[in-house]
């Protein structure tokens, strides 16, 4: 039934690290996580649209600026060509794939206190940006049994994403990162259910050039969903973002800055025919809460799956 669907991962492009938003993009991952697929090329694509909003109440540390509140708007969208094999690799399924995206972000800052010239400067300011994300290779390795599925992976950040010091607005994240961990999806299609858990640790390097490393992060996405036919289904869909280490460096002037935000949100999902195999289109959103020391916001995501070769 899962053919042609792939998992739709993605870093994150809302804001630099010091901004309070993590290397991992969480509600990357939602239904299927675990569920193994069709050997062969497949070709994910996510349309992202994200608002986050914080007050002057909250101070961010964001590339060499320090800023009071912030408003910002992201529209991306993704491609992450992926490739499964057909041999099994440890007596799972492995599959890799690379992923970039290409859009625009606005960011206005209630008040700037210091820009990385050194100077002082009082008052609203917006920056903008269009262009290209950072890179994302990543691996994941599936095992099944009945019902039950598994996965690890690894993925990586290649910083390559448009970035500019002293610019509010950046695509890229101007470091290294890497991440890894596992998940887990129960599928019963005779009962119409499906449930799936994905957590990772996210280590990340440091921003040379402002001095600034972001501490290490953990995160869990998980979805839950009801089949209303047997290509369509909904259910509802969250995660959890925790930062574990404090944020070090000259340039962390706020200190530890630990960050943690939650979110939940509903998603509807269809399988359709293509061929011999099947393509998946979905939408989800979700409204978070509950966050310290990063803004908060909500995110809508399009998605779309479609097999490159046919069998």
């Amino acid at each position: 039934m899962l053919g042609g669907c792939a998992l739709l991962w993605a870093a994150d492009p809302a804001a630099a690290d010091e901004g309070g938003v993590s290397f991992w993009l969480s509600g990357s991952i939602a239904s299927f996580a675990a569920t193994p697929t069709d050997p062969g090329w497949v070709m994910p694509g996510v349309y992202y649209h994200a608002g986050l909003d914080a007050d002057v109440s909250k101070s961010f540390v964001t590339a060499g600026n320090l800023v009071l509140g912030l408003d910002a708007d992201v529209d991306l969208v993704f491609l992450s060509p992926t490739y499964t094999f057909e041999r099994k690799v440890a007596g799972g399924q492995a599959a890799v794939s690379v992923g970039w995206g290409y859009g625009h972000q606005s960011v206005e800052a209630s008040v700037v206190l210091t820009a990385p010239s050194g100077g002082a400067i009082s008052g609203r300011r917006a920056d903008s940006v269009s262009g290209g994300s950072d890179l994302y290779p990543l691996g994941t390795l599936k095992w099944s049994s009945g019902n039950h599925s598994w996965m690890a992976y690894a993925q990586g950040g290649i910083p390559v994403g448009a970035y500019q010091v002293g610019r509010l607005a950046n695509l890229g994240l101007n470091h290294a990162a890497l991440d890894g961990g596992g998940g887990y999806t129960y599928l019963d299609m005779s009962k119409g259910r499906e449930l799936s858990v994905v957590a990772g640790f996210t280590y990340n390097f440091e921003n040379r050039d402002t001095d600034y490393r972001n501490g290490t992060d953990g995160h869990v996405d998980w979805a839950a969903s009801w089949f209303l036919s047997e290509r369509t289904h909904v259910g509802v869909a969250g995660y959890a973002y925790y930062q574990l280490s404090g944020d070090s460096g000259a340039g962390a002037v706020l200190g530890a800055n630990e960050a943690r935000v939650y979110a939940i949100g509903p998603q509807w999902g269809r399988f359709f025919p293509l061929g011999k195999q099947q393509g998946y289109w979905g939408l989800r959103g979700y409204t978070e809460f509950g966050g310290r020391n990063r803004p908060e916001g909500w995110s809508a995501w399009l998605t779309l799956s479609l097999p490159l070769a046919q069998q």
